[in-house]
């Protein structure tokens, strides 16, 4: 057995007369696999990096449970919002020496010191985030570490603070250690069984291009074991020589994988992947995946070799081929694409964004089944399809000819094409979908857009900062109180906005406005006539404060007529409040909130952000929502699109290789019979569209599957999603305009070999 395996190795490395071909069968095999293996090789690194992410994860969560002996850290979470991009501070501060460090500082900054993220200092060098850093202040001191981070490009910033000024604060935690076992790497099951989608996609033409280029030079293989045979190797030692030929190309495809990924590697942990980047030590696949990518992937190009010899027999004196077509088994292609229609199907019974991550799992396994069943019927189709053509010109004839007495071999090259196509119209559909759906909170956009939420004591501070700043144009002071009209106050709560007409007119379309009047706005709890209490809630529980009585003449305003802010709330005008004879609601008096105007509304966010950055963390800035979503969903859009469509265009170009391959293959097998038809008076250009309707029919037949697939699993996965359907016409046209590309440049591409095997001296045989 060694001694035949050895000969194997010895025969693709150059052995029989037609070494250059035996060589660009290596190339071909050794690129597949490797292409393949260096993309399996990052997905197996996915339960690595969801479980170092939870390990830090876990390890960031602060304890605040009393500890004896450790003075605590006062921290504050501050979120501050720069446009359309978010930046996390935590402001600390110890409260004596034996204050925990949280994870990823070697110290706790001191007032004036900011410790911050790799990902944060790049965003300080935009001009979002020029604005955040004016309002964080103080001097960059050092870098956050790993271990106080979750992905690579979070951006998170320490903020030093004096101890007195965060002490007794009602957001800050006493926190006394940091870390909680982790959680064992949880995942979303949806999304884990969402990617295997994506998976099948991009793998099934790879692997296909890894069978077809195994199978390259058969018929010069062949002839090569033939005479093997008439040295008196057994049938069984052909065999096993066949297959160490492969291996070498397999061996050689898995170290060059190995050596892109390890080479990428880096260069995958730079990627921006929809506002995620990943550390690139994380990247450490999980070895019994490796061990089965390693069996998996060179199995799969040795037993197409192996596979490729079931209706061939070598005999001493040349190689026969069992002529007689055999009958495909149906059943098991029928099953799967059965199964997945019946997965998808039943999600259509249960109602939009409900059932569960089981409808998930339902969803994506029966994508990835329909598309594997597509793939595995097209070769049935294309056959029954050719079939019953007849007629017409002398190229389509001998295409179609050709096709009826063998066209398994091309439709399989042809189910990569397929499952490309269909992938793409679910993936880009999905991602246009996606940038269609409108911003939530509803279709009206205030024109007062920014909002200052101010702590109760700095409120008089921040009316004067507002009011000084030359880009704004008016300040409104609004005030915001819970009333409690039931006598459950969960069930029975809800938002009074209080200020004068021109401050209500920028939460809502309140129309013709005078002091005294109440606008109920969508879903209200409170009705005319109704009397409740205003209330505060504490950690000992609610505190209730003077009764007032909902006016009878109140104004109903649509949800989609009002800001977020002002959603399901009452909104009114001090003039109605005056039944509470002087008396100030409880929760009133804590936070104020003032909105601007300007022309320009995301102008006005960043100078009054910049007005207010001496309050610090005291002060929320924050646009109203809607004015920045178009922007990130565009952005976001944008960036799916390309991605998608790069990767797309990726496998569609390893699929139209493996068109290629097939073309240059079935020219090389029949030079004698085209060397025949080209004597007999057969025009070349004949022979050349010949070859492009050869390609061309089952591309079509696979197209049309293409596309009811892609429209098949893309209807329930949008319907799951709560999104619009729509059907991109041009979409459609660019994936199918790209197959029939693939057809013509695989065609343009033979011509010179379909030119030089037509020669009369292709005729001559020794």
């Amino acid at each position: 057995m060694i001694r035949d395996l050895l000969l194997g190795l010895r025969l693709a490395v150059g052995g029989g007369r037609m070494s250059g071909q035996a060589l660009l069968r290596l190339c071909m095999t050794t690129l597949g696999v490797g292409l393949a293996v260096a993309i399996l090789l990052p997905a197996a690194s996915a339960t690595t990096i969801a479980n170092e992410q939870s390990a830090r994860s876990a390890g960031q969560t602060p304890l605040t449970e009393p500890v004896s002996g450790v003075d605590p850290l006062y921290q504050l979470d501050w979120f501050i919002e720069t446009g359309d991009r978010y930046l996390q501070a935590v402001v600390v501060a110890p409260s004596g020496p034996d204050t925990p460090i949280p994870p990823g500082l070697d110290r706790i900054p001191s007032p004036g010191e900011v410790v911050a993220s790799p990902g944060a200092l790049d965003f300080f060098d935009t001009p979002e985030g020029s604005t955040a850093r004016a309002r964080i202040g103080g001097e960059v001191v050092g870098e956050v570490t790993k271990p106080g981070l979750g992905m690579a490009n979070d951006q998170v910033v320490f903020v030093g603070a004096e101890p007195e000024r965060l002490a007794g604060e009602e957001r800050v935690q006493e926190v006394y250690s940091f870390g909680v076992p982790p959680s064992g790497g949880l995942r979303d099951v949806t999304m884990v069984a969402l990617v295997s989608t994506v998976a099948v996609i991009l793998l099934l033409p790879l692997l296909i291009f890894v069978t077809s280029a195994s199978r390259m030079g058969a018929a010069q293989r062949e002839r090569r074991l033939a005479a093997l045979r008439l040295l008196g190797v057994s049938a069984r030692q052909v065999r096993r020589i066949a297959a160490a030929e492969s291996l070498v190309g397999a061996l050689a495809g898995l170290a060059l994988g190995g050596g892109l990924f390890v080479a990428l590697r880096p260069l995958i942990a730079d990627l921006d992947l929809f506002g995620v980047r990943f550390f690139a030590e994380d990247f450490v696949p999980a070895w019994p995946l490796v061990a089965l990518i390693v069996l998996v992937v060179p199995g799969l190009a040795v037993g197409a070799a192996i596979f490729g010899l079931r209706r061939t027999i070598v005999e001493p004196l040349g190689v026969v081929r069992h002529g007689k077509p055999t009958r495909r088994r149906m059943w098991w292609r029928w099953a799967i694409t059965g199964v997945g229609a019946l997965l998808l199907g039943s999600t259509l019974f249960t109602e939009e964004r409900s059932g569960g991550p089981e409808v998930g799992v339902a969803l994506a396994a029966g994508s990835a089944l329909l598309l594997i069943g597509v793939a595995a019927l097209l070769p049935w189709a294309v056959e029954k399809t050719v079939a019953r053509l007849r007629g017409g010109s002398p190229s389509w004839q001998f295409a179609v000819r050709r096709l009826q007495l063998e066209s398994g071999t091309a439709s399989r090259v042809v189910s990569g094409l397929v499952v490309v196509l269909a992938g793409s119209i679910l993936i880009q559909t999905l991602v246009g979908a996606i940038g269609l759906t409108e911003p939530p909170g509803g279709t009206w956009r205030s024109q007062t857009p920014v909002v200052a939420e101010v702590s109760g004591e700095r409120a008089d501070e921040a009316l004067p900062l507002l009011e000084a700043e030359p880009d704004v144009a008016a300040v409104h002071e609004i005030t915001m109180s819970p009333l409690n009209v039931g006598a459950y106050q969960s069930s029975a709560t809800v938002g009074l906005v209080t200020g004068d007409c021109a401050a209500l007119a920028t939460q809502a379309e309140v129309g013709d406005c005078a002091d005294g009047d109440v606008f109920a706005v969508g879903t209200s709890a409170a009705t005319g006539g109704d009397t409740g209490r205003f209330v505060s809630y504490s950690d000992s529980g609610p505190v209730f404060g003077p009764e007032w009585t909902v006016p009878d003449e109140l104004r109903h305003i649509p949800a989609e007529s009002a800001s977020s802010l002002a959603s399901s709330t009452l909104l009114v005008t001090p003039g109605a409040l005056e039944t509470l004879g002087g008396a100030t609601p409880p929760e009133a008096s804590e936070r104020a909130y003032f909105a601007t105007t300007t022309g320009d509304p995301k102008a006005a966010f960043v100078s009054a952000a910049t007005a207010l950055s001496p309050l610090g963390w005291e002060a929320d800035i924050r646009p109203p929502m809607g004015l920045f979503d178009s922007v990130r969903i565009d952005e976001s859009t944008a960036a799916m699109r390309g991605i998608m469509l790069t990767a797309s265009l990726f496998v569609l170009a390893v699929a139209a290789l493996s068109l290629l391959l097939l073309s240059v293959e079935q020219t090389t097998e029949r030079r004698r019979p085209l060397a025949a038809l080209s004597a007999a008076g057969v025009p070349l250009p004949v022979l050349a569209r010949a070859s492009l309707w050869q390609n061309a029919i089952p591309v079509t037949v696979g197209v049309v599957l293409a596309v009811a697939a892609g429209i098949g699993i893309t209807l329930p996965t949008l319907r799951y999603g709560g999104l619009e359907f729509s059907v991109d016409a041009g979409l459609i046209g660019v994936v199918c305009g790209a197959a029939v590309l693939a057809v013509l440049a695989a065609t343009a591409v033979t011509l010179p070999l379909l030119r030089q095997v037509t020669r009369l001296d292709g005729l001559r045989a020794e």
